[in-house]
């Protein structure tokens, strides 16, 4: 019985294989012949031999066997998988309670068949889950839940437990400021103006030990965001907020709203001033300036208008030490404090010299500055009005000068009720010219108004 069972297997296996395989390869093998012009007469006379096909289908049989025998051994091999950073979900009450020590990610190794790995792995990672909905604020020790669709897939967590603690939501209402970044990437002609919110109330939600730590809620507005750095006012949407610590530390705590609309205004003040070239230094002994060239003799300033409106001249100091003979110096007019750009950053600047002369202007009167507003101050005699300025530079430059175009003073900043010996200062409207006054003191007194 056992013997016609195994006769009918490989009669039946030789069937199929000569209907499917030697059959099929015959008929390719004689085209081929007839193709090429091959005799095919001795081919046909060894495949028409029933013995040679018999063997042909046995070895082919024992070939596929062996083929498939080793796929099954390979596929029932049991296997494992490991799926790396696996994002954690956490299911609770996310309006009353804050979750600490839950990490972000966990590592699932799958056990399993190779077959059944493979189908694992194409039907895509599912979530990895923690239930806390029935825990209260306190300490707990949570296990990792795989949601595996394939039963058949053994899983294991790493790690597979976390300790968490739940913390009772509280809220807190407060102010946010606006930050701005990136502001040297502004064109240097322009300036924000004014940077705003409709609404600067914010709600802060957290533990709270993480909401004692916000010291500031700040909307940061990135200058590269800009879409346009043109002159009038702009609207950025969605800036985000973020709260810090006294030590400027991001504070991780929920934000209502995270994000605003933020109003930007940008405005591009500018004015033309005259350049002012000022002599640093004496020049050689027995000369004097007589003229101070220069290539450009104004320039348009760019910056707040604060700062404009406090600025008559843009000052460039030469150095002029131990100067003797007429000399052209090139110079990078220096940025005033306010100023961000300038029309013209050089100039060049020419100075002759011829010899020198002096003369005395009398009857310069000295002025008062920098007394506080609830005092006054008065000459003790009248020789203490007056001073006598000592003027020294080319006749051409001197021989104009009067006491109008000389001012003397005496500096009282700090100063307080009571009589005092101070010093005389003396300036001139013309940098060509040294001014110096004869008399080095003077006495005043100070009372109250």
């Amino acid at each position: 019985m056992k013997l016609k069972l195994i006769k009918r297997f490989f009669k039946n296996i030789i069937s199929f294989f000569d209907k499917y395989i030697v059959v099929p390869i015959t008929k390719f093998i004689l085209n081929i012949s007839k193709k090429f012009s091959v005799n095919g007469k001795g081919v046909e006379k060894f495949l028409s031999n029933s013995n040679n096909l018999l063997f042909i289908s046995l070895i082919l049989a024992v070939v596929t066997f062996i083929v498939i025998d080793q796929k099954i051994i390979y596929y029932s091999e049991s296997s494992a998988e490991v799926l790396s950073n696996q994002p954690v979900k956490a299911i609770y009450n996310e309006e009353a309670y804050v979750i600490e020590g839950l990490p972000e990610t966990v590592d699932i190794t799958l056990i399993g068949n190779k077959a059944n790995l493979y189908i694992a792995k194409q039907s895509g990672t599912n979530d990895v889950l923690v239930d806390l909905t029935n825990l209260k604020a306190g300490t707990h020790k949570v296990e990792f839940k795989y949601n595996q669709d394939i039963s058949s897939v053994d899983y294991k967590v790493n790690p597979s437990y976390a300790t968490v603690i739940i913390y009772n939501k509280i809220s807190l209402a407060t102010t946010m400021s606006i930050d701005v970044l990136n502001k040297d990437k502004l064109n240097s002609k322009l300036i924000i103006d004014d940077i705003s919110v409709n609404d600067d109330s914010v709600v802060i939600k957290g533990s709270e030990k993480q909401i004692h730590k916000v010291a500031s809620v700040k909307a940061l507005v990135d200058v590269k965001n800009f879409v346009s750095q043109d002159v009038g006012t702009s609207v950025l949407k969605d800036v985000p907020l973020k709260a810090y610590d006294e030590e400027g530390n991001v504070v991780d705590v929920e934000l209502v709203p995270s994000k605003v609309d933020v109003n930007v205004t940008i405005s591009s003040p500018s004015k033309e001033l005259p350049i002012k070239v000022i002599p640093v230094g004496n020049v050689s002994f027995g000369k004097a300036i007589s003229n101070i060239r220069t290539s450009e003799s104004k320039v348009t300033v760019y910056g707040s208008a604060e700062s404009l409106d406090n600025m008559n001249f843009v000052p460039v100091e030469v150095d002029v030490t131990d100067l003797s003979e007429n000399t052209e110096y090139k110079l990078e007019i220096p940025k005033p404090v306010g100023i961000k750009s300038m029309s013209t950053n050089n100039i060049t600047v020419g100075i002759t010299l011829d010899n020198v002369a002096d003369k005395d202007v009398n009857n310069v009167a000295i002025e008062t500055r920098n007394l506080s507003s609830d005092l006054k101050a008065s000459a003790v005699s009248s020789s203490d009005s007056f001073v006598t300025v000592n003027v020294k530079g080319v006749s051409d430059v001197i021989n104009s000068i009067t006491a109008d175009n000389i001012s003397a003073y005496v500096d009282l900043s700090g100063y307080t009720e009571g009589e005092y010996e101070v010093d005389v200062n003396v300036e001139g409207s013309d940098l060509r010219v040294q001014y110096v006054a004869k008399t080095k003191k003077v006495k005043i007194k100070i009372t109250k108004k």
